[in-house]
């Protein structure tokens, strides 16, 4: 017989078929019919990497390239007064500065001073640079100082890109910047919260999270680290309602947040004459890499469903199913028996009547 989906109790009885079954994908099924079963309003992040602490801004890494500068008093060992201090016979008593050229630290983490050679300053904050140089230079010249500045950071930045005003390389000017706090360091979003996504790829892992509970701060243990890409994508939530419904295709999230009873409700419920408002069922992949298929049940017949359905809160990709009641295959059948013998009735009778 035609229908537009599987009644509760059809539903139900698949699911239980599934969980005897060895073989098969096992799916849950969760009656919502306490504040318990209802699950937290924020889906989890697929986030792999441990917690750790960013590393100190200044440290210096591949890529970064450095201004040195060298103070010396007396004989200096850069620049040309020495010379002429020892043909004059005097002596200067002046600090003589000398700035050497950019040096960019190379892919091994290494860069070269002169007189001093190669120096490895990969991982290192700028003061231990500083001190490391001053100290292959000090056999060399009379007490020198050594001043180094970072003239381009590569390692102590991020790269937006996406739905920003400003993308590009953003440097982190502390450890403790948040997601929030690098999309607002690249001008803010454009277009709404709701509808938009942070993907965030830190090596080989990548988390996706809403914008909307980033920005609200719900993820703020979420801290930027050295090296991550963020990039904001437009991708609306969605849901969809199949079965026994008054409305049955794909809806967008009318706001940020949406509970199970406004879904119904902008359905249009479930259908008078098919559906049967004790089996409504939200089916959704729970965990974070999607590997735990739920089906929740509401019995719309009892009264505290309601207030459940108002605190349960929709996730992005549920499907929202009204099952089909029970009494509609009779009342079905009796449909389909009139439209094939209506046909002969109506032959009957006008054969009936034109013989009279």
């Amino acid at each position: 017989m035609p229908r537009s989906g599987p009644t509760g109790s059809q539903v139900q009885e698949s699911i239980e078929d599934l969980q005897e079954a060895a073989s098969g994908p096992q799916i849950r099924l969760v009656e919502v019919d306490s504040a318990e079963t209802v699950p937290p309003a924020l889906a989890p992040v697929q986030w792999q990497l441990p917690s750790r602490q960013a590393p100190p801004t200044d440290m210096i890494g591949p890529g970064d390239v450095l201004a040195i500068s060298i103070y010396e008093a007396g004989v200096p060992l850069f620049g040309s007064s020495g010379a002429s201090s020892e043909l004059t016979g005097s002596f200067d008593p002046a600090v003589k500065m000398q700035t050497l050229p950019a040096n960019r630290v190379n892919d091994d983490g290494d860069i070269m001073i002169p007189y001093a050679g190669t120096l490895h300053v990969v991982g290192k904050s700028v003061a231990e640079v500083q001190e490391q140089i001053r100290k292959a230079l000090a056999n060399l010249s009379q007490n020198p100082q050594v001043l180094v500045n970072r003239q381009q950071i590569i390692t102590n930045s991020v790269i937006v890109a996406g739905e920003v005003a400003r993308p590009g390389r953003l440097v982190l000017d502390t450890n403790q910047e948040s997601m929030s706090d690098v999309i607002a360091l690249a001008g803010g979003y454009r277009g709404q919260a709701k509808d938009l996504v942070v993907r965030v790829k830190r090596g080989s892992n990548e988390a996706r999270i809403r914008l909307s509970k980033v920005m609200a701060g719900a993820y703020q243990d979420l801290k930027a680290y050295p090296g991550d890409r963020l990039t904001v994508l437009t991708e609306p939530m969605m849901y969809s309602v199949m079965g026994a419904s008054g409305r049955v295709q794909q809806f967008p999230f009318t706001r940020d947040t949406m509970t199970v009873m406004e879904a119904v409700a902008n359905a249009g419920g479930p259908d008078r004459s098919t559906a049967d408002p004790a089996a409504v069922f939200l089916l959704r992949f729970n965990g974070p890499d999607g590997s735990d298929p739920v089906v929740y049940h509401f019995n719309m017949m009892k009264t505290p469903t309601y207030f459940l359905a108002q605190q349960f809160a929709l996730r992005d990709d549920d499907i929202l199913y009204f099952g089909n009641a029970e009494a509609n295959q009779p009342r079905a059948l009796i449909q389909m028996i009139s439209q094939l013998f209506a046909p002969v009735v109506t032959v009957t009778s006008l054969a009936n009547t034109l013989g009279n």
